[in-house]
């Protein structure tokens, strides 16, 4: 009486584990790129927090009207949680100048660095780790807009 038995053998199955480890270890990464994400993710987020701090900047510049601020700087600056924020004629925190308007108004904003590439009212803020020219929040503080390039990240 003999039985024959079916089914697959120790090799067989190590195999096919093996062809299917290194198909998720080619194939995956394609499918999930989670580092672009996230940094298209982050460069949204702060252009929230920008469009947040001009928002409170120009409310802060209406509401004071041009008698100066607590901060120092006389007129043409606001006060926002004890710094000085400078902003224009039409009451937006100003851009393109380290240290003055925007980049005060956005204080304690870490990872992150600011270049000026186009006039003196252009801010384009840009993950330290990765950013370009096209993945970037950029400020107008012109028109107190801000958009959001992120082809590149």
């Amino acid at each position: 009486m003999s039985k024959q038995q079916s089914g697959f053998t120790l090799v067989e199955l190590v195999i096919v584990i093996v062809i299917l480890g290194l198909l998720a270890a080619t194939a995956l990464p394609r499918f999930i790129n989670v580092t672009q994400d996230a940094r298209i993710a982050s460069v949204q987020g702060v252009a929230g927090g920008l469009r947040s701090g001009v928002s409170l900047a120009k409310a802060q510049a209406m509401v004071s009207g041009s008698a100066g601020n607590p901060c120092g700087g006389g007129a043409g600056t606001v006060c926002m949680d004890g710094t000085a924020v400078a902003v224009n004629a039409s009451s937006y925190p100003t851009g393109g100048a380290s240290g003055s308007g925007i980049e005060n108004a956005m204080q304690g904003l870490d990872g992150y660095t600011f270049a000026y590439p186009t006039v003196n009212r252009t801010t384009a803020f840009r993950p330290s780790n990765g950013g370009s020219a096209t993945c970037q929040a950029l400020y107008d503080a012109f028109v107190g807009t801000v958009t959001v390039t992120s082809g590149g990240c």
